[in-house]
């Protein structure tokens, strides 16, 4: 602003000292002319006077350069009978010089003649004397351009020195003028006073402030309201442009992405994989895309859907979903059918046979009993895989309909090892059983069903003249049921999968011994729904060790 002040006040003084010099000079060039036509006339009416009373020989007896400005004697024929300033003899005929010929026809004339440089003129009047002769003098000037010329020099020392002193004031003042508009505090205007002027535009800026700071107050509840909900999604979400850059994304995205969360640009850079490009792309195109991805070994759903603006795409919406859980139960249901099935089909393969050989008379009558025996036992195995099915399908559920009780664990297991001491004494197994009483928050029937499960397997997969040894310890996070046996034991790579449903190893061993394979997983599901840990300790050949730490009731 004030370079602006500086400049507008330097121009407009050398502006309006060049258009004043012009006027003075032409005024004064003019007011020059009138009087110098003035005096030539004066001067012409004197020497007329003498030449009418003398003749010529007045003229001849003065000194040529007595003459200022310079006198010509004319006949009427435009022969020149006398000059000041030059030879007559040499001289044209003058009958057609403009003011000659106006001073012969009207008395008198005039005119104004340029040296060719046009830096002097010439001013010629001529009168009529009564003779008939003209009498005409002739005084030289500058012209008004050589006028101009010096006046110009002059012109522009004078706009240097007002210059100079120009911009020094307009310096000071510009200074003094900008000072208090440079001190406006902007983020309160109405605080202001520097000028009345002024106070439209700070009224303005006011209200203008206002309506920004609301409207940035107002932009920044909506982004802290989209950056907690965005933040606290388990999903992830990431919010592109037209050219596939990332606008937004929340930590969920990169987390599920396993990427890190710094320096991203475009969205391929997160990963490159065609199911993922391939989305992305549908999406920017226009149209809705779904694909699965998997990453360091979770299935993750990708949805992907265009943001419009009036029908043109302005970018796209990506929603990742962790569905591992849900493809690991998918997974299992698949398996769990597929396992049902073969688990039922062949006891009722059994029963069907053995009553189709009875029925068709073809069985000897005295095996008519053992196959009766057979029919039993496939029966029995059949209705306790039924049982742990829906045993297990309720602890899927969470139990809602078993009631949980204060228990005492020691006397609940005392209970489940004198069930199991025939069996184990049938093959020498010797059962140790040690521990104290301590209560537990339990469902009893869900309870005695995995203590009954882990002691079953100790001895069935015990050997001959083994040893079980079963406790019960309170522990200062709760009370821990240990069951150790000198059994088998299990290969280090299927301990983690023995408490999946069905999964068995050695299954011939396990038909066996009668197991359906679902022992272990009840007692899994049911650790999980007493919010109790189970711990796995096992060598092939050398035993096992199941230890379960339920919490201590209160």
């Amino acid at each position: 602003m004030k370079r602006s002040i500086l400049i507008f006040a330097c121009a407009l003084t050398g502006f309006s000292v060049i258009l004043t010099a012009l006027l003075i000079h032409l005024a004064a060039y003019w007011n020059f002319s009138e009087r110098f036509k003035q005096e030539a006339a004066v001067e012409l009416d004197y020497l007329r006077a003498a030449i009418e009373l003398a003749g010529i020989e007045y003229l001849e007896s003065l000194r040529p350069d007595a003459f200022d400005p310079r006198v010509s004697l004319i006949a009427d024929d435009g022969v020149v009978l006398y000059d000041s300033a030059g030879v007559v003899s040499d001289m044209e005929n003058h009958a057609n010089r403009p003011e000659v010929k106006a001073a012969m026809e009207n008395g008198s004339g005039e005119s104004t003649r340029f040296s060719e440089t046009m830096r002097e003129q010439t001013y010629y009047l001529a009168t009529r004397l009564r003779n008939g002769s003209v009498l005409r003098i002739a005084g030289t000037t500058d012209s008004v351009f050589a006028s101009l010329g010096w006046m110009i020099l002059l012109t522009l020392a004078i706009i240097a020195a007002v210059f100079c002193i120009a911009a020094w004031i307009s310096t000071f003042a510009a200074r003094r003028i900008v000072a208090p508009i440079n001190r406006l505090n902007l983020e309160l205007p109405e605080d202001n006073a520097a000028y009345k002027e002024l106070s439209p535009l700070l009224a303005g800026i006011k209200r203008q402030n206002d309506r920004i700071a609301a409207q940035i107050a107002e932009m920044r509840k909506k982004q802290l309201e989209f950056s907690a909900v965005a933040e606290n999604m388990r999903e992830g979400l990431i919010v592109l442009d037209g050219e596939a850059r990332i606008l937004s994304c929340n930590q969920s995205a990169l987390n599920l992405l396993h990427t890190r969360p710094a320096g991203f640009e475009n969205v391929l850079t997160l990963r490159r994989d065609e199911p993922f490009r391939r989305a992305v792309e549908q999406a920017l195109g226009g149209a809705s895309a779904e694909s699965m991805l998997f990453a360091e070994g979770r299935h993750i759903q990708l949805i992907a859907n265009p943001i419009t603006d009036g029908g043109e795409i302005q970018g796209a919406v990506l929603m990742l979903l962790d569905v591992t859980e849900r493809e690991d139960r998918e997974k299992l249901r698949r398996e769990f059918s597929a396992n049902v099935s073969h688990e039922l089909k062949t006891p009722l393969t059994a029963i069907s046979g053995y009553a189709e050989i009875l029925s068709n008379g073809v069985a000897k009558e005295e095996d008519a009993p053992r196959f009766a025996k057979n029919i039993y036992a496939e029966a029995q195995r059949l209705i306790a895989l039924v049982n742990d099915i829906m045993l297990l399908s309720k602890l899927d559920e969470g139990g809602p309909e078993l009631p949980k009780e204060r228990i005492d664990l020691f006397a609940q297991t005392e209970d489940a090892v004198q069930r199991i001491q025939g069996a184990a004494a049938k093959r020498n197994i010797d059962v140790a059983f040690e521990g104290e009483s301590a209560e537990i928050i339990g469902i009893r029937r869900v309870l005695d069903e995995m203590l009954q499960n882990l002691l079953d397997n100790a001895v069935k997969y015990n050997v001959d003249g083994g040893f079980i040894r079963v406790s019960v310890v309170k522990a200062d996070d709760g009370v821990t049921f240990a069951v150790a046996d000198t059994g088998i034991g299990i290969p280090r790579e299927d301990q983690e999968r023995v408490f999946e449903r069905f999964y068995q190893t050695e299954k011939s061993r396990n038909k066996a011994a009668g197991g359906t394979g679902l022992g272990l997983s009840i007692v899994k599901h049911g650790a999980l729904l007493h919010e109790a840990k189970i711990k796995l300790h096992s060598a092939e050949s050398r035993g096992t060790r199941i230890e379960i730490l339920f919490p201590a009731a209160p």
